[in-house]
């Protein structure tokens, strides 16, 4: 099998396992269901994409549609931004102002128009010259752009969906965060290569040009099926958080302004700190897997603001660890408890709040520099 046939063979089943993703998430049951659609049409245009490799010789008389077909991948990184904020912040709805993202795929249509589109024919000469027409380097050069802008964003966009969560819940488990974290990563580095190819393509180098043609079909189809699995093993993501919700460092100075003397600043503190201590450890609201700090706030009468402030800044811990130090300390006293030494591990987790044993394990090595077998073992 030549080179050829082998990358048409990868791209078709490509095509097929994304288009199965989209309708996958187009039916799939969920909540998050402008999340879903969008990524579904992020599959769909990747789908688009990847048929280029044997779609050609099919419609190579359309050659509007060919053109067309180019420029389909500049909807790519903006479905997969959109995509991000909507699964990060559960309050996340499409605007107008989103139709921005639709600017380079018009202005590159435009550019295409008056020598591409308006072509009078498309002979072997058309064809032979293509790749040196100032449109293709400007479309190559205009993706690469592009792919910088929305990939910077999507890492953005996570680094603060994460400071918010940290500090406003306490489910110990940060599925989605690694999820979409890992994914970015991987289209970066796949771009990487992407864009190491489109330079070998002007180069001497076309045999390596050509075999990036192939490791790259065939990355394709491994992150296709790797994002399949990822969706079919677990279909509850994702936990959204509200974009409203400020950091503790932007609430601060609001705070500060509402307390001016210094000795009375401290004697609140001193005092909220206290109080919020003690409700923790008799009430032990720590045990519901789904706390946050809305909830925590409506339970002891404290402004949610005013609590954000009091443990992500005066106490210096994000609402996370602070609950999840209880619940180890909760689960310590399970474990040193000989009573309770027919309780596993497992069972003691989801006991003390815990919703993950990968989670569970890393959060108590972090309070004891142990895993909860060799603590209980140790005793």
């Amino acid at each position: 099998m030549d080179r050829l046939s082998l990358l048409q063979g990868i791209a078709k089943i490509s095509v097929f396992v994304s288009l199965l993703m989209a309708f996958f998430l187009y039916t799939v049951k969920t909540e998050n269901k402008l999340a879903n659609r969008l990524f579904a049409w992020f599959f769909i245009v990747s789908a688009i994409d990847l048929s280029g490799f044997f779609v050609f010789e099919y419609i190579q008389e359309y050659l509007n549609l060919v053109i067309f077909r180019w420029t389909i991948c500049l909807l790519a990184m903006p479905l997969f931004y959109l995509y991000v904020l909507a699964v990060c912040y559960s309050d996340f709805r499409l605007k107008r102002k989103h139709l921005l993202h639709l600017l380079p795929i018009i202005v590159v249509n435009l550019v295409f128009l008056p020598r591409l589109y308006l072509a009078d024919g498309m002979n072997k000469e058309f064809w032979d010259s293509i790749d040196q027409m100032p449109e293709i380097y400007f479309i190559q050069i205009l993706i690469e752009f592009q792919y910088v802008f929305y990939i910077v964003s999507a890492f953005l966009v996570l680094k603060q969906y994460k400071e918010i969560y940290l500090e406003n819940y306490a489910n110990p488990s940060s599925l989605t965060y690694k999820y979409l974290f890992q994914m970015t990563t991987v289209f970066l580095v796949t771009h990487c290569l992407v864009a190491l190819k489109n330079v070998l393509r002007y180069s001497d180098y076309r045999q390596i040009f050509l075999w990036l043609n192939v490791v790259v079909g065939t990355l394709a189809l491994f992150i296709t099926c790797w994002l399949v699995m990822k969706a079919l093993n677990h279909p509850e993501l994702f936990r959204g958080v509200n974009s409203k919700l400020k950091l503790a460092k932007d609430i601060l100075p609001e705070i500060e302004e509402k307390t001016q003397f210094v000795n009375v600043k401290n004697d609140v503190i001193n005092s909220q700190i206290s109080g919020l201590r003690q409700y923790m450890t008799e009430k032990e609201p720590f045990l519901d897997p789904s706390l946050t700090i809305q909830e925590l706030a409506n339970q002891i009468d404290i402004p949610v603001r005013d609590l954000s402030v009091l443990i992500n800044h005066e106490m210096n811990q994000h609402f996370f660890d602070f609950v999840n130090e209880y619940r180890i300390q909760k689960a310590m006293q399970i474990l040193k408890d000989k009573s309770k030494s027919e309780l596993t591990v497992l069972e003691i987790l989801y006991e003390v709040g815990f919703n993950s044993k990968s989670s569970f394990n890393t959060s108590f090595k972090k309070y004891t520099s142990l895993t909860p077998t060799a603590y209980r073992n140790s005793l």
